[in-house]
């Protein structure tokens, strides 16, 4: 019953956030001077003839309390200029762009937990030593050097030095056109999970329990895995939530560099071309995201160590 009424507190929380992040978009939207309509062509009657068709020659509040009310029916409204007159809801969700981000976030997701872990717990495992100096460095590194510097040295070393991978992934139609668009994602992540399970690894390692495990006799893997590595993951799983939302929201830079017709791609060209209801679509989608995934770490804390007590912990 605990648990059922702080996930349903939270939900309320999590309504309550996405309004305030569509308010805050909205109006910062709107205070930017100028008019999506604004060409080198286009007459101030042309202009106003325009607002009064999609609505936006409407005080700013009555503009926000129309848009919520067809949210709250689904209806995120139609472009303005990209594809005008096109549902928002299509252009996110029919037309692929969202499945694409998701799907290379995803794998890029994958890998950066697959290595990240197994790389904390061998640093933690040898301390101090050659390899753990070694891995430290880079992981450093890989945190260090923002996404747009290692996508731009992985096409000039593969695509361009080495022309072993192709410089435009595009649609993504072949498995090697997935290599560096997602090395790139995962490069970061991969490193912060690696430093999290150090620590974490090296804070269990010196803690009673562990004491007693190896005074038993128990081998060093099942000390390790079984015992040291299960509390250890609790920093990793509280990363994993806004990290999932985050590789998606960072892909749009790396969809940029790598001519990904994706989410992050609309996006950016949404913002260039002033189509509001392409950014509200995409900024809202993008935060519920987040504020999703926030509420699966909340939640997992409980399934990982029952003696969290999460009621206690979300007052």
């Amino acid at each position: 019953m605990d648990t059922l009424l702080y996930i349903l507190k939270r939900i309320v929380i999590s309504i309550l956030t996405l309004l305030l992040v569509a308010a805050i978009t909205f109006f910062l939207m709107n205070a930017i001077p100028g008019s999506p309509f604004l060409t080198e062509k286009s007459t101030p009657e042309q202009i106003a003839l325009a607002n009064a068709k999609y609505g936006l020659d409407k005080p700013l509040v009555v503009q926000f309390a129309n848009y919520i009310k067809n949210l709250c029916h689904g209806d995120m409204g139609i472009s303005l200029k990209m594809q005008q007159d096109t549902a928002v809801t299509k252009i996110l969700f029919g037309q692929g762009k969202f499945i694409l981000s998701i799907k290379i976030g995803l794998l890029a997701l994958l890998v950066a937990v697959l290595l990240g872990i197994p790389t904390g717990v061998l640093q933690a495992y040898y301390r101090g030593g050659v390899l753990d100096n070694i891995l430290r460095v880079i992981t450093t590194l890989g945190i260090a050097m923002p996404s747009f510097v290692v996508a731009t040295l992985m096409l000039f070393s593969f695509a361009v030095s080495l022309q072993i991978l192709p410089v435009q992934s595009n649609s993504l139609t072949t498995a090697s056109a997935y290599v560096m668009p997602v090395i790139t994602l995962a490069l970061s992540p991969y490193c912060r999970i690696a430093k999290l399970t150090r620590t974490s690894m090296l804070d269990a390692i010196s803690q009673d329990y562990i004491r007693t495990a190896r005074a038993k006799g128990l081998k060093t893997k099942t000390i390790l895995f079984k015992h040291a590595l299960r509390n250890s993951l609790i920093p990793v799983i509280t990363y994993l939530g806004p990290l999932t939302a985050g590789i998606i929201t960072g892909a749009l830079v790396v969809e940029q560099i790598f001519h990904i017709p994706g989410l992050g791609d609309y996006f950016v060209s949404s913002i260039l071309n002033r189509d509001y209801p392409i950014i509200m679509g995409t900024t809202l989608l993008l935060a519920a995201l987040i504020i999703f995934m926030n509420l699966v770490v909340d939640i997992a804390y409980k399934l990982v160590d029952p003696r969290i007590n999460i009621t206690k912990k979300g007052n």
